[in-house]
């Protein structure tokens, strides 16, 4: 007597695992001048529209999945463009903590500061404070702001800090300085992105940075939008993190 005959099942093909989206991304915004050079603007319309991106970022990375955002917004070396380009600088700042924080606050965005405040004008110092305030017990994504902020200067003001707590050189440890950088608190950036296609870190988290991914594109920071952040994602989700080791394939 024969045995029935066997019907193979078929398995559904297995989707593929969606890659693990950076804790932390830090973006260097560049490119606002030559924006608005190419649109045969004046370069402050450039620096306008780069502010203007923040918020549609901030959100967009936020829907992807990404817990901690940090914009390069202002540097202690852009201390010496031309006067009326920083105090122009200066005045927009202002302008767009007091015009951004509370829609970002109703997005549930926890705003942070990273650099130093003393230098700036003592209403802009009030209104990063307010907006930290406001802010400081929402759950979602979080944007550190860097402004005024330069890495040498972050790790100087770290060293002098520790000492000032009486750290002997036996206390001197990494853990100790992370401890004492702006950036208390938070996790390492996985991903730096750079717009405008400059190949260099201009003293940007030079600290934090030492086993971040990189990924520069052309596009100028008033440009990079919802689709850019996507590409920048899925190269970052292309990218082997070894942090100095060798795979296990690699060791046989």
């Amino acid at each position: 007597m024969s045995s029935p005959p066997q019907h193979s099942v078929e398995q559904s093909p297995r989707i593929p695992e969606e890659p693990e989206p950076p804790k932390h991304v830090a973006i260097i915004m560049d490119g606002n001048g030559r924006w608005a050079s190419e649109r045969g603007m004046h370069r402050s319309e450039g620096h306008r529209a780069g502010v203007n991106n923040v918020r549609r970022i901030t959100t967009s990375f936020a829907d992807h999945g990404v817990k901690y955002l940090t914009l390069f917004a202002f540097s202690t070396e852009n201390w010496e463009r031309p006067d009326d380009e920083v105090g122009f600088l200066i005045s927009l700042m202002g302008e767009a903590v007091r015009q951004e924080t509370q829609p970002l606050h109703d997005q549930g965005v926890r705003i942070r500061h990273i650099g130093r405040l003393d230098r700036l004008p003592d209403g802009l110092q009030d209104a990063i404070r307010e907006s930290m305030e406001l802010t400081k017990d929402n759950k979602g994504i979080t944007l550190n702001l860097a402004y005024d902020y330069g890495g040498r200067a972050e790790i100087i003001d770290a060293v002098r800090a520790m000492v000032a707590d009486g750290l002997r050189p036996d206390d001197i440890t990494e853990d100790a300085l992370q401890r004492h950088l702006y950036t208390a608190g938070l996790p390492d950036p996985d991903l730096i992105i750079r717009t405008a296609g400059e190949m260099r870190i201009s003293n940007f988290l030079i600290w934090q940075s030492a086993y971040a991914e990189y990924y520069v594109t052309d596009v100028h920071w008033p440009d990079f939008d919802e689709r850019q952040v996507a590409k920048a994602l899925e190269a970052y989700g292309g990218r082997q993190r070894r942090y100095g080791r060798l795979d296990p394939d690699e060791t046989s």
